[in-house]
């Protein structure tokens, strides 16, 4: 995947991109959101062998640039009757709160649709209530809420909530 659009892109990740998702992976400020306020502390190494097996038909990692420079990062997970799975982190604070993350989640989600996509869906924390408000400008539909769910990795308890959203409900922010 390669797509462009006005100073940004998202493509597939690559071995050049390993060291740099170690550094954000491993930042409990930038996976704090995903449950690991300690970070993941995983290696490049590690990263290369997981993207080694990534394809469009089942998992993707995506690399996120604003002018040619890595600012986050995407993902998708191909599952049954052409339902995919989304996340994405903006990882350097300079590019957060811009706008930038509707504009790439735009590009994404037109991307799979065209790709075939039935039903694209996601789950954010419930305290994520920008990304919340972001999902429901596009179209995302919520349909649940996990109330203590889950522990994070400080062992406290958390909630998520679940969006899904059709091609017909789609609002492109591009």
């Amino acid at each position: 995947m390669n797509i462009k659009y006005n100073q940004l892109c998202i493509r597939n990740a690559e071995k050049k991109d390993c060291e740099q998702l170690a550094v954000w992976w491993n930042d409990g400020t930038v996976m704090a959101h995903a449950g690991f306020p300690n970070g993941l502390g995983t290696s490049a190494a590690e990263i290369e062998k997981q993207i080694a097996d990534d394809s469009d038909e089942t998992r993707r990692r995506l690399i996120i640039e604003y002018n040619d420079v890595r600012i986050g990062e995407m993902s998708f997970y191909g599952f049954e009757n052409h339902r995919y799975e989304i996340g994405i982190k903006i990882c350097e604070s300079d590019y957060q709160e811009k706008g930038i993350g509707r504009v790439v989640l735009s590009m994404l989600i037109e991307e799979m649709f065209r790709m075939g996509a039935n039903v694209i869906f996601l789950d954010t924390n419930l305290k994520n209530t920008r990304a919340q408000h972001v999902y429901e400008k596009l179209g995302f539909r919520k349909t649940a809420v996990h109330y203590n769910s889950w522990k994070n990795q400080l062992g406290e308890m958390e909630s998520s909530v679940d969006y899904e959203l059709t091609a017909d409900e789609f609002c492109n922010l591009k």
